[in-house]
């Protein structure tokens, strides 16, 4: 089932999200723009951390035209699988689209992540959101439609900044990233301008 709209879901102008019921099985879809408010539907998204060869993370601040969140500093990338499409490739096509990168190797470290978040401004976040460590060698480009700032950082940086200051950060962000350090999960060697090292930059 699809939920009604003003666009088909073939009209490629049109995003669409994929609806999901209590055992996380696809049930039906819906535009993005008409997904979000006060009882959001659970549906299914994904988030990605970019660490580059220096063991960093790469930060963005939600553009402020952003609907859910504007303005606060987040993981690398997050978006939706369009109906149809593999989580995987939908990771692939966000960070292609968001930030202008191809990843070296993208790998899976939170596959049932979900969770429910309310905005400041009465907005639910309702997502079935599997986790994604990329690695990359080259720059972002990022969209400014996407993201207002963006920045390496270090791993424990990002990490203390989201526990001593939650407020600043996505909600979807501080409890993956308290979830990525339990397990030890992001790949950050020791190296100049790695994690504690000189060139590292702390959100804010």
């Amino acid at each position: 089932m699809s939920a009604p709209g003003r666009a088909a879901p073939g009209d490629p102008s049109a995003e669409w999200v994929v609806l999901l019921d209590d055992d996380h099985r696809p049930c039906g879809s819906m535009l993005k723009s008409e997904v979000h408010g006060a009882e959001t539907p659970l549906h299914l998204a994904f988030s990605v951390y970019v660490l580059n060869a220096a063991g960093q993370l790469l930060v963005t601040r939600r553009a402020l035209g952003k609907r859910t969140w504007p303005g606060v500093w987040t993981n690398s990338c997050c978006g939706h699988p369009r109906p149809g499409e593999e989580v995987p490739a939908a990771a692939r096509r966000g960070l292609r689209q968001e930030l202008g990168l191809t990843p070296l190797t993208m790998s899976l470290a939170l596959p049932d992540f979900s969770y429910r978040a309310v905005s400041a401004e009465g907005l639910v976040e309702n997502e079935l959101c599997p986790v994604f460590l990329a690695h990359v060698d080259t720059e972002p480009a990022v969209d400014p439609s996407e993201a207002d700032e963006w920045r390496w950082v270090a791993w424990p940086v990002f990490h203390e900044a989201t526990r001593l200051v939650p407020w600043a950060f996505s909600p979807w962000s501080v409890a993956q990233t308290q979830l990525l350090d339990a397990l030890d999960a992001p790949d950050a060697p020791d190296a100049p301008g790695g994690p504690g090292g000189p060139g590292a930059a702390e959100p804010g």
